[in-house]
């Protein structure tokens, strides 16, 4: 698990987003940068697929709700914070 900022730490417990959820999206999460020097990972079709396939269908249906889930990686290599999509994230 790559370190977590404060703000991070204190968005994860109000967004009720789980650690094994950010630790997967370590993982297996998609890749965009957000053209700040930071990059987003999330899990777009195929990161579920490769997920539900390493875990197995209990574990998947564990962390199915999951899937919305996004982090943002700053240029130091910590977590910068967390949160649930609500649009589409940009992969220019």
């Amino acid at each position: 698990m790559l370190p977590m900022t404060h703000h991070a730490q204190a968005r994860t417990q109000q967004r009720g987003i789980p650690h094994f959820a950010i630790e997967s999206l370590l993982d297996f999460g998609r890749e965009a940068h957000d053209h700040r020097g930071a990059q987003v990972l999330f899990f777009d079709h195929h990161a579920r697929k490769q997920l539900k396939r390493e875990i197995g269908p209990d574990s998947f249906k564990r962390i199915e709700a999951h899937l919305g889930a996004y982090a943002v990686i700053g240029s130091d290599g910590a977590i910068v914070t967390v949160g649930h999509r609500t649009r589409r994230i940009n992969r220019d």
